[in-house]
This record gives structure tokens, sequence and C-alpha cells, in this order.
């Protein structure tokens, strides 16, 4: 018998994790990026209408398609935020090999 072939089944129950005192500052880290990325999906409505408008009071037909462009992007980009996570802890799984 090979080693390798004896020691697969005990690394396959092997499941990560994270150091004693790390689950706070990760946790802490990711909750700032989630709300950075909300904020910026903000930010980007905000200017896709501004160019939406702006390119209707100064008559910049090209200025008003990329806002509508963009407010398409940023819905799009935004359901990709919500369903993605979710489709690789699908694939993926909690972490155990």
């Amino acid at each position: 018998m090979d080693v390798t072939t004896a020691l697969l089944p005990m690394a396959a129950k092997v499941c990560p994790k994270a150091p004693p005192g790390a689950v706070g500052p990760t946790n802490e880290i990711t909750s700032y990026i989630l709300w950075g990325v909300i904020i910026l999906f903000g930010l980007a409505i905000i200017i896709a209408i501004g160019a939406i408008i702006a390119g209707r009071v100064f008559s910049l037909p090209h200025a008003s398609k990329v806002g509508v462009i963009s407010v398409v992007v940023v819905f799009a980009c935004a359901i990709a935020y919500l369903v993605l996570p979710g489709m690789l802890n699908g694939i993926l799984g909690k972490g155990c090999i």
C-alpha cells in the first residue's frame, strides 16, 4: 500500500480553519469591503443619472447614451453582486475538501 493512498482519506476530512483571534478582524475587513462596494454602486447611479441629465440639458446625445448604458451596467453588476456569492458557495461548498 502506498503512503499517499493511505493518507488521502485522512486529508479529505480536514477542514481549513482560521487561527484563533483572526475571525473578528477578517469579518471587519470583509464588512468594510462590502459596504464600500455598495457605496460605489450608489455613486455610479448618481453619476449615470447626472450624465443623462447633463446630456439632455446641454444637447449632448452621447453623454445621455453613456448615462443610460451606465445605469444598465450598474444594475447588472448589482444583480451579479447578489447572485455570484451564492453560486460560488454552491459550487465550492463550505471549504471542506
